[in-house]
């Protein structure tokens, strides 16, 4: 576990209209995560793992209780301040790599220090870093069209470690990738965890990635079933 908390989740429950009822995907959820954790939120498909991610990652606010991440309670956010929020402290990586296909792996990259206004000299350099990091130097002006499924996952990882974030969302971050590249992958993930003190939250049911994490949040029915650390040596 890290020192310092950065997600504390209390009592909370996430409610969808459904015909003329609802569904709760989560149902009183308790859960706090440490800096520099590498935690899996495990469970089979409609377990709820995604909408807690969502919540975690303000993409949405609880119906009931409170999440709080990185000090700011999400349910008080405005639009404004959780796009702030995101755009400074929050890393995504999902499965279907989300690229721009019109734009070159530099640019992909540097679209989020664009939108952070991050001067010219200083953005490249943050680019090249974290191209680095992921092992692809040479793919620079390479477009999305001429890289294999594992180059456009690390391109991905890379564009949400661009400006070294608090907290990394990755949604099913193997989905699309053999098992070969899966690995590579979450070497990748597991060394920036270790290097940046970045805090790595996996929503997953695949055993490769169950296999890297050092904490196993299990949801089944929108409720935490067991939350174990798994030591490693």
């Amino acid at each position: 576990m890290g020192n310092e908390t950065i997600i504390t989740i209390e009592g909370l429950k996430k409610h969808f209209p459904m015909g003329s009822g609802r569904f709760t995907a989560l149902n009183g959820i308790d859960l706090t995560v440490g800096k520099g954790e590498f935690a899996g939120i495990i469970g089979p498909s409609g377990s709820g793992k995604t909408t807690l991610l969502n919540i975690i990652g303000t993409l949405d606010v609880p119906s009931e209780g409170r999440a709080v991440i990185l000090g700011q309670s999400v349910a008080g956010l405005t639009p404004a301040a959780s796009a702030a929020l995101r755009k400074s402290k929050l890393g995504f990586i999902f499965q279907s790599y989300n690229l721009f296909q019109v734009h070159t792996v530099f640019e992909n990259v540097e679209f989020p220090l664009l939108l952070q206004g991050i001067e010219t000299a200083k953005r490249r350099q943050m680019v090249l870093d974290a191209l680095e990091w992921v092992g692809l130097t040479d793919k620079i002006k390479s477009r999305p069209a001429q890289l294999s499924g594992g180059e456009s996952q690390r391109v991905a990882i890379a564009r949400a470690m661009v400006k070294r974030p608090a907290i990394v969302l990755a949604d099913e971050p193997t989905a699309n990738l053999d098992a070969a590249n899966s690995h590579n992958i979450l070497q990748t993930m597991e060394k920036l965890n270790r290097e940046l003190q970045t805090t790595f939250l996996f929503a997953t049911h695949d055993e490769k990635v169950i296999s890297y994490v050092r904490r196993k949040i299990i949801l089944l029915d929108g409720k935490v079933a067991r939350d174990e650390i798994i030591e490693k040596n």
